[in-house]
């Protein structure tokens, strides 16, 4: 039997992205994933759970997901640097929990390759580590530029134009929570960044 759209109970997988995959999944934010060239094979169904693994020694899962139909995902992703590969061997996920920033060790997961089957039980532990979704807050985001320009309008047209060309790997963005902007950080890259030149000199 198909190992794809057979009946019965869910299975459970991993798939790996590769560094690179990780990196723009940690800059933009995405409500499904989206992997190609991922050859034949076992693969999941729609509804399947995955663990969506980093490529690393030990492997570490970064989110948690359920897999898609064929048409889940409208469009390519852009930010997908496999998006040449040949799409016959693509595979949709949707997110059900993203932990990019804080990654959870798997040290018992044995891959084998792009799409691996699971152990139930090994998924529901890791699953666990993951945890459940943290409760959500209000937070200030902001992105300042000194721009030189011939009007007002022109400034923000000029504005747009940098945040388009150098994006969050170049851009440091400041985020606080909105009841504390004390509290405030500089992200880039999608990591805390420190941005006191001074301190830099120690």
């Amino acid at each position: 039997m198909s190992a794809v759209g057979a009946v019965g109970p869910a299975r459970t997988w991993a798939v790996v992205i590769p560094g690179e995959r990780y990196e723009a999944e940690r800059l933009f934010h995405h409500d499904t994933l989206e992997l190609t060239g991922l050859g034949g094979g076992l693969r999941p169904g729609p509804g399947d759970p995955v663990l969506v693994v980093r490529d690393e020694q030990p492997p570490l899962v970064v989110a948690l997901g359920r897999v898609l139909g064929a048409d889940g995902v409208e469009e390519r992703d852009p930010d997908d640097p496999q998006a040449e590969q040949d799409e016959a061997g693509a595979l949709a996920v949707t997110y059900t929990r993203q932990v990019f920033d804080a990654p959870v060790p798997a040290d018992r997961l044995a891959l084998d390759g792009p799409v691996t089957r699971v152990d139930p039980a090994v998924y529901q532990e890791l699953a666990g580590r993951v945890g459940p979704t943290p409760e959500r807050r209000n937070y200030l985001v902001s992105l300042d530029l000194p721009i030189e320009a011939g009007s007002p309008a022109e400034a923000v047209r000029l504005f747009w134009a940098y945040v388009q060309e150098l994006g969050p790997r170049e851009l440091p963005a400041f985020v606080a929570p909105s009841d504390d902007e004390l509290a405030m950080q500089a992200f880039v890259l999608g990591v805390e960044a420190n941005q006191d030149p001074e301190e830099d000199d120690d």
